[in-house]
């Protein structure tokens, strides 16, 4: 996709930011034609890593225990929950779901099945399941922070959409971003079904990219 039409929309959507008491996400929409995602194996449930970051502090909650749990400390994690503290943090709804909310959440492999019997209804209700920690801790952390998550919502609705940033960020690193988000879905559906495709702000409008051309 051309960087110059990507670069242009954005640039449109951040003309309406206006000013608000909050910082707002810039977002992307996927619109796609000829997808049938009635078929599980065509819907999408993505990780993308942005790679200018998402524009503001993510904290990022760790369930682990001895040297998970002190690396995760020692790395800036925002808390950090052992085996005992999950099941106590089960009875604590509005703490968790208040955490599900700003949350990225990362898990020792060991703790995964832990967390899925105690927590699993309420995170995964969120969209906010743990990511296995794969290699290390302090890594696995700051991949958290500049992850976001692209899921079809519904079986037959054909849009999705994520966060690429914020409009705290300038329009290159946005459209990086841009660019990582449009790759990953454009390797898990094909180009010709992206139907079109939009940026706003969390509380602007929609700004159309371009609809994609289909191959001849």
């Amino acid at each position: 996709m051309d960087k110059q039409t990507i670069t242009k929309a954005l640039e449109k959507a951040l003309e309406n930011k206006g000013k608000r008491k909050f910082t707002q996400s810039v977002e992307v929409i996927f619109n796609f034609r000829g997808l049938d995602t009635s078929k599980p194996e065509n819907r999408l449930n993505l990780d993308i890593n942005l790679p200018k970051g998402r524009g503001k502090t993510v904290p990022v909650v760790v369930f682990g225990e001895q040297q998970v749990a002190l690396e995760a400390s020692r790395s800036g994690a925002h808390k950090v929950f052992g085996a005992a503290d999950i099941q106590k943090l089960a009875a604590e709804k509005k703490e968790l779901k208040a955490m599900v909310k700003t949350c990225e959440f990362i898990a020792a492999p060991n703790m995964m099945m832990v967390v899925g019997k105690n927590l699993g209804q309420v995170l995964g209700s969120g969209g906010r399941l743990p990511r296995p920690i794969v290699g290390s801790v302090p890594d696995a952390i700051k991949a958290a922070q500049t992850r976001v998550r692209l899921t079809s919502r519904g079986k037959y609705l054909p849009t999705v959409q994520c966060p690429i940033g914020s409009e705290t960020m300038s329009v290159g690193d946005l459209t990086e971003n841009f660019e990582a988000a449009y790759d990953k879905v454009k390797a898990k559906v094909t180009e010709p079904v992206i139907h079109s495709i939009y940026v706003k702000l969390s509380m602007g409008p929609a700004i159309k990219v371009e609809a994609v051309k289909r191959e001849k």
